[in-house]
């Protein structure tokens, strides 16, 4: 198993299928690793050095290497493909439309919703997600040093108040900040009045 490779990026392109491919030289051998189009806003130029974590998929007719950018995301690609029915592609997927962080608290928290906007997985398989990664990845992060983002909605209420932030016309990432910053309020982080949630995250949003 290729656990990682350093070396020097010497080639990203865009395939018509929309995927990214990365070539790294190290020792003098290009290797070729599909990447998530968020890992290429962290690269360096090509022609710099880079380490990019790695997981080799084999099937019998293929290899494929698939690269990230921290341990954390490979190790939570893992995860994911051990779940029935989700396959790499669907993987690099639910990293890349979520992000590492989102994503994981989507699972903890239980919220099917926000993992079925991932293109590809519908609500069944977002519940089997859950079913099989919630108490996985919640003692993963706990390990791993990850900080839980705090300051959300509590559950109760959590998918209302998203649901209405959106039919507003905000994006998850906007309405993922303003919930977390206005949840620091420790008045407003007990309370499960959703009305009381969307106005605090709409003033936030609109300042």
């Amino acid at each position: 198993m290729i656990g990682y490779l350093k070396g020097i990026l010497a080639e990203s392109q865009k395939l018509p299928n929309g995927r990214v491919i990365l070539t790294v030289e190290a020792g003098g051998v290009g290797y070729d690793m599909q990447i998530n189009h968020r890992a290429l806003s962290v690269l360096p130029a090509v022609g710099d050095p880079v380490k990019i974590f790695t997981h080799l998929q084999t099937r019998e007719d293929l290899q494929v290497l698939f690269g990230f950018s921290n341990r954390a995301e490979r190790d939570v690609f893992r995860l994911l493909i051990a779940v029935s029915g989700i396959g790499p592609q669907m993987g690099m997927a639910l990293l890349d439309t979520l992000g590492l962080n989102e994503l994981i608290q989507a699972v903890v928290n239980g919220n099917a919703r926000v993992l079925s906007q991932t293109p590809g997985v519908g609500n069944k398989t977002a519940e089997r997600i859950i079913l099989e990664l919630k108490t996985k990845l919640s003692e993963w992060r706990q390990h791993s040093g990850i900080v839980a983002p705090t300051g959300g909605p509590v559950s109760a209420v959590q998918e209302d108040v998203e649901m209405m932030l959106m039919a507003l016309g905000y994006s998850n990432s906007e309405i993922s900040q303003a919930l977390a910053a206005v949840g620091s309020s420790t008045t407003l982080s007990k309370t499960e009045d959703t009305e009381a949630w969307i106005r605090e995250a709409i003033a936030w949003l609109s300042r």
